[in-house]
């Protein structure tokens, strides 16, 4: 485990997040038209921010303050520089250097498409946990407005495909632009020539490019809840099904919101009438007002890029393919630190991916994977050991990351100080509540063990004898992916009490009966079933789930520890969600990665590669058909006296876009093409449907 001397800083606002704050507050001068409580019911997620805000201005006197403002000022200058690409396209780039120039510095970079703000006179924030130590240690800080972004020249592009026969000074990716940015940085600053890369979500992926842009003095990088896969797995798609709720909103917001009046102030120059405003009373209820997909498309019109690229791909294709940088990750000489949120609900997928590719890839690579039990980005802006109505522990809060595990990294390869970090994975087992590590690497101690689903709604080892279960699907009325009304996806929902599906006749659950020993998942797992469906398609959704007993309740030192303001939800019996995961049923052949691409440990083995995935299937009516569904890695302990529950239903919504339970282009169907399904699950000797569990041995035994 890594260490360091630290001193609290005082906690200030994050400014990854602050492009967010400032479009909800936007939207409160703007959507002027609405009356004031109707304002604050649209956007109460500004009330969180503001709270996060007024608190940190008035907490200065509860901390030993030791880098505040004031000294960041007396230490370090700003400035503002264009730099220029190999296609002579200019980037335009924020520098924090030290003003002391007697030692050379290390520099740790973020490139990234949602603003490098504040422009002009104003600071980022180096004061706040995430730059603190890094600012105390004299780091050079560079912020990058990525190509075709905000003050950057050129043309911008989701995920940008990586060119691995690059020929000419035109053959640009974000891996070029990395490289370029940081031979001007080296020859422009007081710098060591050692320079780390790191990033978070979309800016994770930038950080994954970097890693592949071959400059000698890129010596570390983390790519962080990175962006991998936008159909198999992260944030826009899981298994060719669309996360609705999440994109609609966001594909509006990311392409004329997220800009540089934003992050300028002004208000006035953004747009008045967003057509991703459709919430009035709850999102289950106007999401199924709207009908199919190809309305939401209606209200964008051709406006968003992404949205109308996307629905001209509903399938997965080279399109799709040449934008997975999973494929790419070889020949990797920089350090890696792959940082995930167990419960992250945009980019837990690709955490595991990026970390899987570049193991087996770049086998030479000095390859870490962290997976902490936090939610997306808030390891390092404001994690505090819970989620929602779950407690793990102050040892997974944000201040024992940063300066336990994230900065000691960085310290070793940029600025050679402390103790070399470990390989292999350092993963904390929610259940348990405890850091685990992995010196052989990720799942290097577990057993594939299959659970099946049994008569009755059992779930065990033993082979079931023959019977089924069956459900109607009835997209009219999906299952709701929360038990109570939202206006918006809660970060919450990853860990949240899955007892409203239970008895729902559209919900299958199988339980095991209670544990009288710890049984630890720790990996991939997998649903196998065999089913019979009365239409053409369907999905299938698969819920891993913790039941707590019935006489469980926190401690009131949890209870009542001011770091955690939990909402005291009914524990007992609590059905905690571990994992979840969809397979549109027309796509159980096509999801498997690119094995030759996903394989190759050389850049030449995907020169002109074409890639060629299988086509989606429909289901024959009746006909036992076997689909498989792989769910993010999972590392949960189930204690003694809890039970394992799998719940599987056809709906998600509106988290996850209705299938209409017919073959077709679901990006295009109409309101009539919906209908019902029966959809029979078989468990029997010959088609025994079960869970395959990642057993860890170790932690079950108690060795």
């Amino acid at each position: 485990m890594f260490k360091i001397n630290y001193t609290p800083f005082l906690i200030m606002p994050n400014y990854s997040f602050f492009p967010l704050f400032l479009y909800n507050f936007a939207k409160i001068i703007v959507f002027s038209q609405y009356s004031t409580a109707r304002i604050f019911i649209m956007n109460s997620r500004i009330l969180f921010f503001l709270f996060i805000w007024i608190t940190a201005a008035t907490q200065t006197d509860a901390f030993n303050t030791v880098v505040d403002s004031l000294w960041v000022r007396q230490h370090y200058n700003k400035r503002e520089v264009m730099i220029p690409m190999r296609d002579g396209v200019r980037l335009f780039t924020v520098i924090y250097e030290p003003k002391n120039h007697e030692v050379c510095h290390p520099i740790l970079m973020n490139r990234t498409c949602y603003g490098v703000g504040p422009y002009g006179d104003e600071w980022i924030r180096l004061e706040r946990p995430t730059w603190a130590l890094y600012a105390q240690d004299e780091y050079i800080l560079v912020f990058q407005d990525v190509r075709g972004k905000n003050f950057s020249e050129g043309v911008f592009e989701d995920l940008r495909p990586f060119i691995t026969d690059k020929k000419t000074v035109n053959d640009i990716d974000e891996a070029s632009d990395t490289y370029d940015t940081v031979e001007w940085l080296i020859n422009n600053t007081c710098s060591n020539n050692r320079v780390g890369v790191f990033g978070i979500s979309y800016p994770g992926f930038y950080a994954t490019a970097a890693a592949l842009a071959k400059h000698p003095a890129i010596k570390a990088v983390s790519p962080q809840a990175p962006v991998t896969d936008w159909y198999r797995g992260d944030d826009t798609h899981h298994n060719g099904a669309l996360f609705i709720l999440d994109m609609f909103d966001f594909s509006y917001w990311f392409q004329f919101i997220n800009n540089a009046h934003l992050w300028k102030g002004e208000y006035h120059l953004l747009p008045t009438d967003n057509p991703t405003e459709i919430v009035k009373t709850d999102a289950y209820s106007d999401y199924l007002k709207m009908g199919p997909v190809r309305n939401f498309t209606a209200l964008l019109g051709d406006s968003c890029k992404f949205w109308s690229d996307m629905v001209k791909h509903p399938d997965i294709d080279q399109w799709w393919e040449e934008r997975n940088i999973a494929y790419h990750c070889k020949e990797i000489k920089p350090a890696v630190m792959v940082v995930g949120g167990l419960f992250d609900a945009e980019d837990c997928y690709g955490a595991f991916t990026t970390y899987n590719a570049i193991k087996r890839q770049s086998p030479d690579t000095e390859l870490l994977l962290v997976e902490g039990p936090w939610s997306h980005g808030t390891w390092s802006r404001g994690a505090d050991g819970s989620l929602g109505d779950i407690w793990f522990g102050k040892e997974a809060d944000m201040f024992y990351y940063l300066e336990n595990i994230e900065f000691p990294f960085f310290s070793y390869y940029l600025n050679n100080k402390g103790e070399k970090p470990m390989t292999g994975a350092l993963v904390w087992q929610t259940g348990e509540n405890k850091w685990i590590e992995y010196e052989k690497g990720w799942e290097s101690d577990c057993s594939k063990t299959p659970f099946y689903l049994q008569h009755g709604g059992g779930l065990g080892n033993l082979m079931p004898s023959d019977s089924t279960t069956d459900y109607v699907s009835d997209p009219m009325h999906p299952v709701p992916f929360i038990g109570f009304p939202v206006r918006n996806r809660p970060t919450s929902y990853m860990t949240a009490d899955q007892r409203f599906a239970q008895n729902r006749t559209d919900v299958a659950t199988f339980t095991t009966p209670t544990l009288d020993k710890p049984i630890a998942v720790d990996g991939a797992v997998e649903a196998e079933l065999f089913v019979q469906i009365s239409s053409t398609d369907a999905d299938f959704i698969v819920k891993l789930i913790d039941v707590f007993p019935d006489d469980f309740e926190y401690s009131d030192e949890i209870n009542y520890s001011d770091r955690w303001t939990r909402n005291h939800a009914i524990m007992a019996g609590y059905q905690m969600l571990v994992r979840m995961e969809v397979m549109r049923g027309k796509y159980r052949e096509c999801m498997e990665l690119d094995s030759i691409a996903f394989n190759a440990t050389s850049h030449d083995a995907l020169r002109q590669y074409e890639f060629n995935p299988s086509k989606p299937m429909p289901f024959v009516p009746q006909q036992t058909t076997k689909v498989r569904i792989k769910l993010p890695d999972v590392a949960h302990t189930f204690m003694p006296g809890h039970k394992m529950m799998v719940q599987i239903q056809s709906s998600c919504f509106p988290l996850i876009d209705r299938n209409p339970q017919k073959f077709c282009n679901i990006y295009e169907c109409e309101e009539n093409d919906f209908q019902k399904a029966t959809v029979r699950i078989l468990h029997s000797k010959d088609n025994p449907s079960r869970i395959w569990l990642p057993i860890n041995r170790h932690i079950t035994s108690g060795e």
